[in-house]
Parts: C-alpha cells; structure tokens; sequence
C-alpha cells in the first residue's frame, strides 16, 4: 500500500506578509482590575504559535493515527505527513542530502541524544557562555571562559584543539539567548574541521530570526526546538550527519527502534545487536523508540514552511527596526544598563537583557507584569556561568535573586506600542528608584 500524497505547501510569492500569531489580542489584568493588550516580550523563552501552524495541527487531527506500522487509511496518512515534516525539517536549516532529522523534545533533549552518540574517547569542548541545554550533557568536558571578542573565540578554540588527540566535538550557540549576540559559527567550523574535530550547534535561538544553512556553513550537528518556533508543540530536533548516530546506543530502547525481537530479552543498554535482538541501522529510526510526538513533529514543520514562505528579508527587517528602536530606548534612562559580550555594535538577534539600578530582576519584572501588562524573563535565563560574567559576580544560583538580570526578547507580533510602553515603563521605574534613593 503506497502512502497517501501529501499536498505540498505553495510556492509563495515574494509580498507574502508576516504571519499572524495566536493570541495577539489576548487582555491580561493589571493593578486596579483593568484589561490592557498583552506586550508579550518573552519570545526567547517560548514564542507563541503561528496561525498557520495552528491550522496545520487542525487539519491533521481529523485523521490522526499511529505512524509506520499501521495498514489503515489515517495511519498511512498520518505516517506520509510526519516523514513529509522531516523532509521540511532537513530543507529548512539547508541540510546535506544524507543528513539525518531526528525528532525530539527540544534542544536540551536534541543535544542529550548527541551526547549519548558521541565515540568513546570524545573530547567536548564548550565556551561557558552557552545555555545549559549545550553546558551540561558532556561529561568531563573542556570548558572555554567567555571570549573578549569573536576573534578570541576562534583563537582558543583553535589552540585548544590543537592540544586534543583523539575524536573531538566544539559545541557552540549560533547566537546567546542572553544577549541575542551572534557567534562567528562559520570560522569556528572552519577551525574545528581544520583539527578534525566536528561541530554541533545550538540554533535554538537563531532559528527563529535568521535563515540557517548548515551545508553552506560546513556545520555538522544543529539543534533546536518548536515552541522558540512558533511550533508550542513538545517537538525538537536534531539535524546532522548520520554515522555516529547509526553507531551510537539507540536513545530510547522500545518498539520502532527495533527491527526483530526474540523469545528472550537479550537486549543491552549500548543497543548492541545481539543473538535475540537487532536494533535499526537508521538512525532516525533508531532513535525515535515508542509513538513519537507527530502532531509536533507537523506543527514545527508548519513553523518552518511559514517563515520560509514568508521569506527573511522582511522578517529581518522589521525585527532589527524593532530591536534598534528598543535599544535606543533603554539608553536613553539613566540606571538602565544593558548587557553584552561584544559590545553595542556587534550583530544581534532580538534580545534584550539590562538590568536596572536599586531593583532585583524579580522586581523589575513583577512590576512590568501587574502594572504595564508586560511579560517579560528574569533571572539566570539557563546560563548560569555567562550571566554571572556579565554581571561580575562569583556567585550565585536559582535561589539569588540579586545576580540575575532582565531579559526582553521580540518576534513576530511585536508592536512599536509593546517596545514603547517597556521603555516607558522602564523610564517610570527607574526614576522611582531615583527618587527614593534621593
């Protein structure tokens, strides 16, 4: 029985506007019981869904069904889109031909699976600017201090290298999720290769804001997940080159990953094919064990057609009109200070984070929210390390409240009026704290 065709999306033409998002009129109460417009600046944490991926979930749930096993109509329907959305998955982020597109959770899950791949006797190298989904899943592994410049980001990874024998992996942010700051992805590839190391990318972050081609890049691994996508669906993905997943230890052991059983378990944790069990050599197959998320899987494909459809010059242009506008405003008030690695200039996507004199983050934030109808993020942002960097403290978890900041982020649905009443919001607290300091 041959799968059921799947329409493809249509090509779009050049002038087709930036979609609209879920909930962008959503009211949300503030202090003395009125309703005010959300400015919903928390995209960095989780973007909410795309109208057209909310009507891609809509379309498929009529006949959703189990995939790859089953006989029936909905299931070989079912099963023809899910593997369509890892076709569209791969085109996005301009994978190479043989790259496998394994679905996950998100990017911490994504970047687990690698981890779980990696040859024995890997060597991790990692700068500890990177978000925990990137820090934490290598063992014992060489951590980089927070670069002064992007060129000294390629000097120690490259005189790091130099000094490792053996299989070695470079994990990296395509751009931070605290400063939105843009890292030199494709020198640091060129550096890892020139070393015969492999590089793994954390696109989390960029794969909302900037197209990415992992082939023109040379990039060998990319991870990233739906709900910073526009896709608040559960899925992620991992994107690269097969051999060291074929090889590795399935992620999950359990059906789907398996292709023959026997009458005894003789199944071991490294997936090793034994006498009673055989495990796929796919890899995508290999890792995907148990009903996988394909109502997520559809969604963030969805995502990924419509931004593509929409097409970057455009998205682009309005998010750096927003983010310029915004940080213009924040310079503007005195006791705001804004944070950053590289300084004002260098490139960035649209986030924001600053911290505001004589206020904790927490507060900052609570007062935004109850009084402006703003959300935004405070705290560590999952970056513990970098965020302690930037703000030269020594110290300081989840719990501390005084070494965390503020961070803003925009997307699509992000108004002037939302970027102005931060700012104007942020003025208003600024010179509070003033006066009663005065």
């Amino acid at each position: 029985m041959s799968l059921p065709a799947v329409p493809a999306p249509a090509e779009a033409a050049p002038s087709r506007p930036i979609p609209a998002v879920v909930g962008a009129d959503l009211q949300v109460p503030v202090k003395g019981g009125r309703l005010v417009p959300y400015a919903n600046l928390d995209y960095a944490a989780s973007a909410p869904c795309l109208e057209p991926v909310s009507a891609a979930v809509a379309a498929a749930l009529p006949a959703y069904s189990s995939v790859h096993r089953g006989a029936g109509y909905a299931s070989q329907l079912t099963t023809a889109r899910y593997e369509r959305a890892r076709h569209t998955v791969r085109a996005f982020v301009g994978a190479r031909t043989g790259d496998a597109v394994v679905f996950t959770r998100n990017t911490t899950d994504a970047m687990n699976l690698l981890a779980r791949s990696l040859p024995e006797g890997t060597t991790v190298v990692v700068f500890d600017t990177e978000h925990h989904a990137s820090l934490l899943p290598w063992p014992d592994a060489v951590r980089l201090a927070p670069p002064a410049f992007p060129g000294e980001a390629i000097r120690a990874v490259d005189e790091t290298l130099a000094e490792i024998e053996g299989p070695a992996l470079l994990v990296v942010t395509a751009a931070s999720n605290v400063t939105g700051e843009l890292w030199p992805i494709a020198g640091l590839a060129h550096i890892a290769h020139r070393h015969g190391a492999r590089i793994a990318v954390d696109a989390a972050q960029l794969v909302p804001h900037r197209r990415l081609n992992l082939a023109a890049l040379d990039l060998d691994y990319v991870a990233f997940s739906g709900h910073k996508l526009y896709a608040p669906f559960g899925a992620g993905a991992l994107v690269g080159r097969p051999d060291w997943l074929a090889a590795a230890a399935p992620y999950l052991l359990g059906g789907g990953a398996v292709t023959s059983v026997g009458a005894r378990d003789t199944s071991d944790r490294d997936g090793s094919d034994g006498a009673e069990t055989l495990w796929s050599d796919d890899p995508e197959v290999r890792h995907e064990a148990g009903t996988p998320n394909v109502l997520g899987a559809i969604a963030l494909a969805a995502a990924c057609d419509a931004l593509a459809a929409t097409g970057w010059t455009a998205l682009v242009r309005e998010e750096e009109r927003l983010v310029a506008r915004l940080r213009a405003g924040i310079a503007g008030i005195e006791g705001v200070r804004e944070l950053s690695l590289w300084g004002p200039d260098h490139p960035r996507i649209g986030i924001v984070s600053f911290t505001v004199d004589g206020l904790t983050a927490r507060e900052v934030a609570e007062a935004l929210s109850a009084e402006h109808g703003i959300g935004v993020r405070d705290g560590k942002f999952c970056a513990h390390p970098f965020v302690r960097h930037l703000l030269g403290t020594a110290d300081g978890g989840c719990e501390d409240g005084t070494a965390s900041a503020v961070r803003a982020s925009i997307g699509i649905g992000t108004t002037d009026e939302h970027v102005d009443r931060l700012i104007e919001a942020l003025r208003s607290l600024a010179a509070t704290d003033t006066r009663v300091s005065s």
